[in-house]
């Protein structure tokens, strides 16, 4: 009698670590991670300079607003925020139109995507403003390393 006291004791616990508690380990697992990147993402969306003045993007929308709006009107924000970005590495220095890029793309998210082609532009007009070694020691990972090879491919 007492082995199938037993038996139906350990059935029972077996039952309980079904679906819904695999499903808590799981959900036990993930949700942290998912709590640290939700924050992570909200954290570099936040405008900490507290100065929207400084804002790259403020400043492209400016510029092409004094452009004619129909034209304007169908340019994507990523071109707007390239041929700015372009224009500034010819009047300044490719260090200043990467931090710029950067900032940009801290500032908006849906800019990610463009980056590394936004990058590689810049690298391609630095050599042909700077040549090929000058404009390779302003290189820094912005976008990865999308400036070096937008660098290296106008160089060869």
């Amino acid at each position: 009698m007492k082995h199938s006291v037993k038996h139906s004791a350990t059935r029972q616990t077996r039952r309980g670590r079904g679906p819904a508690h695999r499903i808590g380990r799981s959900l036990a697992l993930v949700l942290p991670v998912v709590l640290v990147l939700s924050g992570t993402l909200a954290v570099t969306r936040v405008n900490w300079s507290g100065d929207t003045a400084d804002s790259v993007l403020a400043a492209s929308e400016a510029s092409s607003a004094k452009a004619s709006s129909a034209k304007a009107a169908k340019r994507a924000p990523h071109e707007v925020l390239r041929d700015r970005l372009l224009t500034e590495l010819q009047e300044e220095d490719p260090g200043v139109a990467l931090t710029h890029l950067q900032q940009a793309v801290n500032e908006r998210p849906s800019l990610a995507g463009h980056c590394a082609s936004i990058a590689r532009a810049l690298g391609r007009a630095a050599v042909k403003v700077y040549g090929p070694t000058r404009a390779q020691s302003y290189a820094r990972p912005v976008c990865d390393t999308a400036f070096a090879s937008g660098v290296l491919a106008a160089h060869s």
